[in-house]
């Protein structure tokens, strides 16, 4: 990564951003600044999939996604976050690399390759950075080794090494460890995700061109809006649910989640709900 922009960070306004996520003072490449950034960032930007149902392309470059996320106050998905992530990083003067990985969410089925995260370096040490999981993802970097484990907000995570070089991202339920995802050495570009993101925003068999997906993380709590289901988890393992009706969806995304849509987005939006379920 060095001085060349690969990632888009030369397009970037580092201080809109920063303005968006809440952030003040100076930034430098260092842990510190790498854990707030993450942190903030998380807790600005709503993991959704909205622009896929309102029949929008998901455009990746670092112009698109600054006119959503940060102008329009938006959020996205794994690679329309982590790509805006990964620029902010290499215009701070990071060194880093791209991931890809394989959801699991606690299934032994093998997936393709459809998840982005990044390797950052910091403090020599290396960190695994993620700030597009969406509902289960981490709030924090975490230490990029097998057998770490940090608490994040009431949430403990963990990394585990499988054989052939197969290194899991795990989350600590009631019940015990569960899968997230598991990722290899691979180093990812930017025109891999691109790759990702067209078969993602348009396979019949991805999970997010059929139903609403809008999911956010905090320190305590998470929110998560499936279909019509929305479900409220905290650390302790306790659940509560409840069907959103097509009716009061707009009103939701803005109050849970700080979505705000215009009247056209809302319409498009409303008719797609009530059509699905």
């Amino acid at each position: 990564m060095t001085g060349d922009f690969t990632w888009g960070g030369e397009g970037l306004d580092l201080g809109a951003y920063l303005a968006r996520i809440g952030m003040e003072g100076p930034v430098r490449p260092d842990l510190a600044t790498l854990r707030a950034v993450h942190r903030a960032h998380v807790a600005a930007f709503p993991f959704e999939n909205l622009e896929i149902l309102l029949g929008r392309p998901i455009l990746l470059d670092v112009k698109a996604l600054q006119d959503k996320m940060v102008a329009q106050r938006r959020g996205g998905y794994c690679y329309e976050q982590n790509l805006l992530f990964a620029a902010v990083l290499e215009r701070i003067g990071f060194s880093f690399t791209g991931i890809g990985a394989r959801i699991r969410m606690g299934s032994e089925k093998l997936r393709p390759v459809t998840h982005m995260a990044l390797k950052v370096e910091a403090a020599g040490e290396q960190w695994l950075c993620d700030v597009g999981f969406g509902g289960e993802g981490l709030l924090e970097p975490l230490p990029f080794r097998d057998g770490a484990q940090a608490r994040q907000g009431g949430w403990t995570f963990g990394i585990e090494r499988e054989p052939a070089d197969v290194q899991v991202l795990r989350s600590l339920h009631p019940e015990g460890w569960f899968d997230l995802y598991a990722f290899g050495p691979e180093e990812r570009v930017p025109a891999d995700y691109a790759v990702m993101n067209h078969y993602i925003s348009t396979h019949p068999h991805s999970p997010f061109v059929s139903r609403v997906v809008v999911q956010q993380t905090e320190p305590g709590i998470r929110r998560s809006l499936v279909g019509s289901m929305l479900v409220t988890a905290r650390p302790d393992g306790q659940e509560e649910q409840r069907e959103v009706r097509a009716a009061e969806l707009v009103r939701l995304l803005a109050q849970e989640f700080r979505i705000e849509l215009g009247e056209t987005d809302a319409a498009v939006l409303g008719r797609v709900q009530s059509s699905g379920t």
